[in-house]
């Protein structure tokens, strides 16, 4: 029922259905627990060996432990997680697979933007790219936010040659992208701030999703961690720059190809003006840009199998902790 009103709802306001999200939320816990009965190894089971190999290979992109741990001191038990653990976002996330564990396992987990890898391995939402990472086991968290799709119905050719940016600027590769860019002819570049220093030519007025899709150019610039928008402009018909991303989640930025699911701009973005420049007037090469990006959200769309895979992570994760 849940997934039914997200479909029928526009663009803008799925972005913000948070009421929905909790009210799902709160009703899973009304449920006993002992009723999820799910039997995720008969899932798995009927799968074609194609599929068993994709499930396999995400599970072990999310989870790359190898060798038995202990979990430490601090681990919270199942039980107590459920009862004592603050009731927003992550929780109910996390929640939505834990519930079909003994309630008396141990779970490490650090909520919120994690930019570096655990002591200890954890479930987190995100993770560098770039070092040893295998203790940040990644869940599908924080869904709500950053897992957002579009029905896009412009097509490329029909959009503005501009690039569009909008979001808020409390880190300084975000602040120098806006100072540099807010006035330029072939962008629409601004910060959207809520404190902080607001007082300045760059900080503009909020785009809903509709209107930056009239754009043919996305740009995705990463935050605190990953870039929030890069999933919804993935899934359009515009065209998203960026530069290599540094952090990855459960979407696997680490995986994505450069030139080939986005077009790869240098880390101080001076070649944005040449790329777009260069696919406006070569269309053919942008929309088979547009059309790998598209395909790339696909796997994300398959419920059955975002569950299975979720399930199996945590399996793992019981397994090699030894609780299993």
């Amino acid at each position: 029922m849940f997934n039914k009103i997200k479909k029928k709802m526009r663009i803008d306001f799925s972005k913000n259905i948070k009421l929905f999200f909790y009210i799902k939320g709160f009703f899973n816990l009304l449920i006993p627990f002992s009723i999820y009965k799910k039997n995720f190894l008969s899932i798995y089971e009927s799968l074609n060996e194609i599929d068993k190999d994709y499930i396999n290979k995400r599970v072990n992109y999310y989870n790359k432990q190898k060798s038995s741990f202990k979990v430490s001191v601090n681990a919270c038990q199942i039980i107590e997680f459920i009862k004592n653990e603050k009731k927003k976002t992550y929780y109910f996330d996390l929640l939505e697979y834990v519930k079909y564990f003994s309630k008396k396992y141990y779970i490490e987990y650090i909520f919120g933007d994690v930019t570096y890898v655990p002591n200890i391995p954890s479930i987190v939402k995100s993770r560098p790219i770039k070092v040893d990472n295998t203790n940040s086991i990644l869940m599908k968290l924080n869904k709500i936010r950053h897992f957002i799709f579009v029905n896009d119905d412009v097509s490329y050719e029909d959009k503005l040659n501009k690039a569009v940016w909008r979001g808020k600027c409390y880190t300084s590769h975000r602040n120098i992208f806006v100072e540099l860019f807010y006035n330029k002819e072939f962008c629409d570049i601004g910060q959207t701030n809520t404190k902080g220093n607001m007082n300045v030519p760059w900080q503009k007025n909020k785009l809903s999703l509709n209107e930056q899709l009239r754009y043919k150019f996305l740009i995705a610039i990463e935050g605190n961690d990953v870039a929030s928008n890069l999933k919804w402009a993935m899934s359009s018909n515009s065209l998203v720059l960026m530069s290599k991303p540094q952090y990855e989640t459960w979407f696997m930025e680490g995986t994505l190809i450069p030139n080939y699911h986005y077009v790869l701009l240098k880390d101080d973005y001076s070649d944005m003006e040449e790329k777009i420049i260069f696919y406006t007037k070569h269309t053919d090469k942008a929309k088979e840009i547009i059309s790998h990006a598209n395909k790339y959200i696909e796997q994300f769309k398959n419920e059955e199998y975002e569950d299975l895979i979720s399930y199996m992570v945590l399996q793992k994760y019981f397994k090699y902790s030894d609780q299993s």
